[in-house]
């Protein structure tokens, strides 16, 4: 593991044993724990044609019982998956919420984000870390090399892939420059994986490649906020700059410092530093900025279309049905493939099926949780060739028909609760 990569056809650390097929305790463990039996869709309400809901519990041999969810959606099935957040971006919610503004069947939590128990919290704690596109909106930009979930593409399966985003400004007078980010606090890149000069808080060089946890900083940005952040732009200091656009790209005030309101049907680029500066020469009021977006998949291809979703997350956890969990790519450090926890986790099949799966844990002797190792083959065993985990720990929840499924715990020994998330997959009836 130079890489820190995880390769294996049956390298999972447990044997999964679903239940159902009968329990299978592992070496030494004394006894069998009879299994919940799988609830059918019948007990969760009805559920559009080709959507298909089970619970199971099942058991790592020499660890322990596992339960887990399993939300099926075939391709053929009368329902489109997609992405939802918050009322605002800056604002955290639970999945359950979400669910229910945009009337969802079901839904998962999605992406990481800015936990406001995090070491680096930047302040705004519904702020999706790396790249979230609802809708063909680009409303994150990518922590470039990070494994994200793509739906909705030309009508086509997902897929899973490693993306980056790419988006810049041309002034009036021609003059080009690059937009590091897209709605969130400009100068910190929690996470990092971006462009430009983001430096490792605590070292000198320069890091574009993710690190999970850490703080990035870039004195000389310009971060692009859109309605769908909130109601104002993220705080900023005094030497910042903000240019008011309006919706034919016009630039209708130039104001500084930052931190004022978004136009609800405009945007507003701010710029720290040599971008503050940049703002003060090209985005004259009464003159037109033309702002671009584009993403790419891991081999260069252009990620669009209508109705595009692409969640990223990571690590990777399936490729080609072989286990390839590349932990060094998604910035995690080798100690991330032995830690159990509660997961969410996607995938999909050969037939084009979209499987979207929890596991619950922090529950000893009745759910421990799954490694990532186990997490793939949790994903193998129920028929994926691509899999990727997304958000865990106490984020991870399944809600279907307005109920929520699983059992979220934060930690070992709290209350069940539902955690408020940045944003949640949705599976919503045509």
């Amino acid at each position: 593991m130079r890489r820190r990569r995880f390769l294996a056809a049956g390298a999972a650390t447990g044997v999964w044993a679903l239940a159902g097929c009968g329990p299978q305790d592992g070496p030494g463990s004394g006894r069998t724990t009879p299994p919940a039996p799988p609830r059918s869709p019948e007990s969760v309400g009805r559920l559009p044609a080709g959507v298909t809901y089970h619970e199971h519990t099942g058991r790592l041999s020499a660890a322990g019982p596992v339960r887990h969810q399993v939300l099926s959606v075939s391709p053929s099935a009368r329902v489109r998956v997609g992405a939802a957040h918050g009322a605002r971006l800056d604002t955290a919610e639970t999945v359950r919420a979400m669910a229910n503004r945009v009337r969802a069947v079901a839904a998962v939590n999605g992406s990481f984000f800015d936990i406001a128990t995090s070491a680096v919290f930047s302040g705004y704690d519904g702020d999706p870390l790396g790249l979230y596109v609802e809708n063909s909106a680009l409303l994150s930009e990518a922590a470039n090399g990070r494994t994200a979930l793509v739906l909705g593409e030309g009508g086509g399966v997902g897929r899973i892939t490693e993306p980056r985003s790419v988006s810049g400004v041309v002034a009036f007078d021609g003059t080009r420059r690059r937009i590091d980010g897209i709605n969130r606090t400009p100068g910190r890149i929690v996470g990092c994986g971006g462009v430009g000069g983001d430096v490792l808080r605590g070292t000198r060089g320069v890091r574009l490649a993710p690190a999970h946890n850490k703080l990035c900083e870039d004195a000389d940005e310009l971060v692009l906020f859109t309605p769908q952040w909130g109601t104002g732009t993220a705080r900023t200091g005094p030497g910042s700059t903000e240019a008011v656009i309006a919706p034919d790209g016009r630039v209708t005030l130039l104001r500084s410092p930052g931190g004022g309101p978004i136009p609800a049907s405009g945007r507003v680029l701010t710029g720290i530093g040599e971008g503050a500066a940049w703002l003060s020469r090209h985005a004259r009021p009464g003159t037109r900025l033309r702002i671009t977006s584009r993403v790419y998949d891991g081999a260069g291809h252009r990620i669009s279309g209508r109705g595009v979703t692409v969640v990223q997350a990571g690590p990777r956890l399936l490729r080609d049905g072989a286990v390839d969990i590349d932990i060094e790519a998604n910035g995690m450090p080798a100690t991330a493939l032995t830690q159990r926890h509660p997961r969410t986790l996607a995938g999909i099949t050969d037939d084009g099926t979209l499987l979207l799966v929890t596991v619950d844990g922090r529950d000893p002797g009745v759910s421990i949780g799954a490694t990532l190792g186990e997490s793939a083959e949790l994903m193998r065993s129920l028929g994926a060739r691509d899999a990727i985990n997304l958000d865990g720990g106490g984020s991870t929840t399944m809600v279907v028909n307005g109920r929520l499924r699983n059992r979220p715990r934060g930690a070992e020994g709290t209350p069940v609760r539902e955690r408020a998330v940045a944003d949640a997959l949705v599976v919503l009836p045509l």
